[in-house]
């Protein structure tokens, strides 16, 4: 259900702007009555995006005739599913409906209910940013269990990922790591490769015209228009992660057309992306501790340790080690920073502890040169960020960090300097994680220009369902900020390490029932809570 990767794990993103004229946009029709007992937002808290500058041309959009037909050959699941591909045509330049058009890929599966019990269409999106979510119906489907036959469920590819007019770039050309290091020149060797990344992908065809266009708001509009074209007066809609937070922008701009909405895990719409990396290093650091007391109590297992002081420290030790010599792996060095993300990501759900276990014992292992072969945990591991699919989301979510004023994905330091001074401050309470988030994660200081959209502020009434756990590397005092924000939300939350609440169960999860329930039961028909609720913890472990 939960966006797997490599850059922005454990983290939901979020976005919707504020102060942008009406020009700057494209029109949406009238909003149609709101449904009995939910009042739709309007007035300055929630900007709407009507606008001259789009009324003449908006009808070749929001009327388009859609072709449906098989999914891409690369979607044989979907195919085997029975479900339909089209495309959906959309402005490159929202302000500019009458320029440039791209075209955005959706799915359908379509609703099996008696047409009495039909709902509409229900749209997702799995996370990143850098996500795609052409087949996400399938996953969504069996969580969604009696209720996914009540909607069409729709799939996407937001635009430039995917199926959806993609962005590529000229490939990398990656050193290999020196044998002997420091923290610097990690840094310094991170700075490079950033400031290669942003040229790559500028220097091919006409990306340096596409990319200013890479933002959660245009991606949000486009959604707006895929609901149009499917004939649609509103939008149901479920995210998880950074597509928690982009239907939290959908939201805002489009208050009126916001039928039932779902968003798991979101992120604080005040802070900035860069921010939001920063805080998740604390809970990181706790998810650690919480780790480390776990694998104490399987010492005749993992043999790191009868006490969770001495297992971090393994961690640790090797850390330290990797900063002065890279470790020898498989036939490749890997260096402390990519330890950190290594480390990081698992980390994310207490079920993976047994996994984190394992990798920090081929860890230490390989520091003490006693590795002959990494295990299956490390080797799949190592395999996956080597795999096109994860250098393709880590391209995509740099499209959109670098695309957005600021949250759900933007707001990046353009002082390289900074990222390194936060680095060194975040070693006193932060060591294991804290280099790592505060780092240069994101080529955004070396884009070519800066983005042409200002931040979201998220400030309004629009019914909302939310859903959070309280261990999640992305703060829960954040949540109740997007809490706030979304005054007509309702919060299911839960005391569990975890990132993504609703249908754990399709990832192989502990799931939450109560949280199962409370999203099937609103989806189906019912109302919000009438007030927040905390749904039992199940067991780990």
């Amino acid at each position: 259900m939960r966006a797997r990767t490599t850059t922005t794990a454990g983290l939901g993103l979020a976005a919707v702007l504020t102060g942008v004229l009406p020009a700057q946009a494209l029109a949406e029709r009238p909003p149609p009555p709101a449904p009995a007992g939910r009042a739709a937002s309007t007035g300055p808290s929630a900007p709407s995006e009507a606008g001259p500058a789009g009324a003449a041309a908006l009808p070749k959009y929001r009327d388009q005739h859609l072709t449906w037909g098989p999914c891409p050959a690369s979607q044989k699941e979907l195919n085997a599913a029975g479900a339909r591909c089209a495309d959906v045509t959309v402005p490159l330049d929202h302000a500019d409906p009458g320029g440039r058009t791209l075209t955005v890929a959706v799915s359908r599966i379509k609703a099996t209910a008696p047409k009495a019990e039909r709902r509409g269409v229900l749209l997702s999106n799995p996370g990143g940013p850098g996500g795609t979510g052409l087949a996400y119906t399938l996953a969504l489907r069996p969580a969604l269990k009696d209720v996914a036959g009540r909607y069409d469920l729709i799939g996407f590819d937001p635009r430039f990922l995917g199926e959806s007019s993609p962005i590529t770039c000229d490939p990398a050309r990656t050193p290999a790591p020196p044998a002997t290091t420091s923290p610097r020149a990690d840094f310094d060797a991170a700075v490079r490769a950033a400031r290669q990344d942003a040229r790559r992908c500028h220097a091919r065809g006409d990306n340096a015209a596409l990319l200013p266009h890479a933002s959660s708001r245009d991606v949000a509009r486009d959604m707006d228009v895929i609901r149009a074209a499917l004939g649609q007066r509103t939008l149901s809609y479920y995210g998880v992660s950074y597509g928690a937070d982009l239907g939290a922008t959908y939201a805002q701009l489009f208050p009126g057309r916001v039928d039932r909405f779902v968003v798991d895990s979101v992120t604080d719409p005040a802070a900035t992306q860069y921010e939001q990396f920063q805080r998740s290093g604390a809970p990181a650091e706790r998810a650690l501790d919480e780790w480390a007391a776990w694998t104490a109590r399987h010492h005749t297992t993992y043999r790191l340790g009868r006490t969770a002081d001495r297992v971090r420290a393994h961690v640790e030790e090797v850390l330290a080690h990797a900063e002065r010599r890279p470790l020898p792996v498989a036939g490749r060095r890997l260096t402390a920073p990519l330890l950190r993300m290594i480390l990081k990501q698992p980390l994310t759900q207490a079920e993976n502890d047994a996994t984190v276990a394992s990798l920090v014992r081929d860890l230490v292992a390989a520091d003490r040169g006693e590795l002959t072969e990494p295990g299956p945990e490390l080797a799949a591991m190592l395999k996956m960020l080597n795999s096109p699919e994860a250098a393709d989301s880590m391209l995509g979510g740099m499209f959109f960090m670098c695309g957005d004023g600021g949250w759900p994905a933007g707001g990046w330091p353009m002082a390289t300097e900074t990222y390194w001074h936060n680095s060194v401050r975040s070693r006193a309470t932060e060591p294991v994680f804290g280099p790592f988030v505060n780092g240069i994660t994101a080529p955004c200081p070396f884009f070519a220009e800066p983005p042409r959209e200002p931040a979201v502020t998220v400030d309004n009434d629009v019914p909302v369902l939310m859903l959070q756990a309280r261990r999640d590397h992305t703060r829960f005092a954040d949540a109740l900020a997007m809490h706030r924000a979304l005054r007509g939300s309702r919060l299911v939350a839960t005391d569990i390490r975890g990132h993504g609440v609703y249908g754990r169960e399709v990832d192989g999860l502990t799931p939450v029932p109560c949280a199962d329930r409370a999203v099937n039961d609103y989806l189906g028909g019912g109302e919000l809570p009438d007030r927040d609720r905390e749904c039992p913890a199940p067991r780990v472990g």
